[in-house]
């Protein structure tokens, strides 16, 4: 907190211009209601300023803590960087249809309110559909430090699978290329596709699904679901890669965890992110969930109409006794035979 003391009858913004602030940077602080006088606070410009009255200004610091942008938790924020938690259904970056639904265009615009020359470089990506930690640079230098060393960054996810693997531990290699129809999938030839490299553990398991633990060394667009359904346990609400249900109300896959080296200070990082409740709801007995921040499980009008339809289905299986996955497995196999009959 910065503290001004008014010598003589003056205006907020004269007495702030002439400590240096700008017009536009007084506008920005009188928005996020960052100033006060004699313990009120202003919310004009002209706002009459008393002789020896008092002017507390909030630092960017406390401007930070107490203005988190609407829908993005905020996990870490130094002058280099910012970490948040993105929520499943919302973009990372922008695509050729969708332009401001991303998590850089809400964070963009949270950073140019509070000043007009701020910047975010992106990164790394999640997929849409995929909640958790999301790491933005706030220079072109931090950006391509952190980029640098992103194979060596240790990348932890929690997903829930269909099905519980045979071994309760092991890794998938395969190379993966992505097809003309953006389905990414496994091809034999080096020169064909991308290694690609995971290794998952079960971390629970019920009748139905399973929990995992995956860390990867690789990061390929939709690895991680394109190899766990290979391996013949495909992410739950994943229906592009094979899930026949969906017992969250959205793709049960979570980036819990990172840990890096602070592309400036050199300092040692590491963030959590805690799983999804819904997730922890398959797995009562348990399932605990990691520490750290926890993952909103309704963070927008998007997750609240994800809820909806969870809830919706959950209503549905009341009524009627729920088909288990195998069943589910020899509906829609029986279904390709037909049509293939006809």
């Amino acid at each position: 907190m910065k503290t001004l003391t008014a010598k003589n009858v003056t205006t907020l913004l004269e007495l702030l211009a002439n400590a240096g602030y700008s017009r536009t940077k007084v506008k920005q602080l009188i928005k996020y209601r960052a100033v006060a006088v004699a313990g009120k606070t202003v919310t004009q410009l002209d706002h009459r300023v008393p002789a020896g009255a008092e002017v507390c200004i909030k630092t960017a610091q406390e401007m930070r803590d107490a203005e988190p942008p609407a829908g993005l938790p905020v996990v870490y924020e130094d002058d280099a960087l910012i970490v948040i938690i993105k929520p499943a259904g919302l973009l990372s970056i922008a695509t050729e249809k969708e332009k401001e639904h991303t998590a850089y265009y809400r964070l963009n615009a949270y950073f140019r309110e509070r000043d007009a020359a701020a910047r975010i470089f992106v990164v790394h990506r999640l997929d849409r559909d995929t909640s958790g930690l999301l790491v933005f640079a706030k220079s072109e230098a931090v950006k391509k430090g952190l980029q640098e060393q992103w194979p060596t960054v240790e990348k932890r996810y929690v997903a829930v699978v269909e099905g519980v693997p045979r071994e309760r531990r092991g890794t998938i290699r395969s190379y993966l290329r992505e097809s003309k129809a953006l389905r990414v999938h496994a091809v034999r030839g080096k020169g064909e596709g991308k290694l690609s490299v995971t290794h998952y553990a079960v971390r629970e398991a019920g009748p139905e699904y399973a929990l995992l633990d995956i860390t990867i060394t690789t990061g390929r667009k939709n690895q991680i679901r394109v190899h766990l359904a290979d391996l013949g346990h495909p992410v739950a609400g994943d229906k592009k890669y094979g899930a026949t249900t969906d017992p969250v109300g959205r793709l049960a896959l979570h980036a819990a965890s990172l840990a890096f080296t602070h592309p400036v200070t050199g300092e040692r990082l590491e963030f959590t992110a805690a799983m999804p409740k819904r997730f922890q709801t398959l797995f009562p007995k348990g399932a605990g969930a990691a520490d750290g921040p926890a993952y909103p499980d309704n963070p927008s009008a998007e997750g609240a109409t994800t809820m909806s339809k969870a809830q919706d289905s959950k209503k549905e299986t009341k009524k009627a006794p729920a088909k288990s996955i195998k069943e589910k497995r020899a509906e829609k196999k029986a279904k390709k035979a037909e049509k293939g009959r006809a």
